[in-house]
């Protein structure tokens, strides 16, 4: 059975949004859609859903907020399957249970522009840094759309080939869902000691730096695409940190795929997303898929 993509809604604009993006999404993959309201979302992002009596008026309240939504997924596309469910809880630890038996979690943002661009909600963030599924969140800029994006391009940011499989096989589905090109993106950087006093010259110090960025990119890169020998996949390697080389490809992307380390066991608590992770969910100029790693 299909697992299904999970949207987390709470009637505000921006979660209507994702469930829009996620509609797109689910038609593109034959997924089913499940529709989530949390009741006490209000205590995680700082803004009361409605004034009004407990009990049954905030039943019926959450009731009519999944019927809205759902109604909108099913004129965004009728075949798209559609469940709804109300969850007497918070919304972090209702999404964190839903991701356990979903294909994928899809959240929206805060902001559409200037400094409220760069903010990203609590839920989002913790969703993001714990779920055992990918997490999508919608960047404020994105152009509501899963299919027929305008820049027809998924990035992935391609970090350890140890651990990144499932980052790379995520990316390859996205892309060939959408039927468009997957651009896989190495960083490197060439230490200051090394380069000082050298110029920048094909046989220079910074050479084996990016040559070893393009043997990463390959070995990260061959099982999936042998999976996908139809695909077009564009290899790219870029000199500077890996924070400003995705954040820049984010500009022409219409999804940004990055994988976050995960530590089962003891002793690893907390958010647990690096820098780069990090960096994409405040600043991505796209929806950023943040696919978990084992470690």
């Amino acid at each position: 059975m299909d697992l299904p993509l999970v949207v987390g809604v709470d009637g505000s604009e921006l979660a209507l949004r994702a469930v829009d993006w996620a509609t797109d999404e689910a038609a593109l993959r034959g997924l089913p859609l499940r529709l989530v309201y949390a009741s006490l979302w209000e205590r995680y992002e700082g803004e009361a859903l409605a004034e009004g009596p407990r009990g049954s008026a905030e039943r019926t309240m959450a009731e009519a907020v999944l019927r809205t939504a759902a109604e909108r997924a099913g004129r965004r596309d009728a075949a798209v399957r559609v469940t709804t469910e109300v969850v007497p809880d918070d919304a972090v630890g209702t999404l964190l249970r839903k991701a356990m038996d979903a294909t994928a979690v899809v959240l929206g943002s805060r902001g559409r522009g200037g400094i409220a661009e760069m903010l990203l909600g609590s839920v989002s963030l913790t969703v993001a840094a714990r779920a055992h599924c990918p997490v999508i969140v919608l960047r404020g800029s994105h152009d509501n759309r899963a299919r027929d994006g305008r820049h027809r391009r998924v990035v992935l940011g391609v970090g350890d080939p140890a651990h990144g499989s499932a980052a790379v096989r995520f990316a390859f589905e996205e892309a060939a869902g959408r039927g468009v090109a997957l651009e896989a993106v190495r960083a490197w950087r060439c230490p200051a000691h090394e380069s000082a006093g050298h110029p920048l010259t094909a046989g220079g110090p910074e050479r084996p730096h990016e040559q070893r960025a393009v043997e990463i990119l390959d070995e990260a890169l061959s099982g999936a695409a042998a999976e996908h020998p139809g695909a077009t996949v564009r290899r790219r390697t870029v000199e500077g940190t890996a924070r400003r080389v995705l954040l820049d490809a984010s500009e022409a992307a219409d999804l940004l795929v990055v994988g976050v380390r995960r530590h089962d066991g003891h002793g690893h608590v907390g958010l647990q997303l690096g820098r780069v992770a990090h960096a994409a969910l405040h600043h991505a100029a796209c929806p950023v898929a943040v696919v978990p790693l084992r470690a």
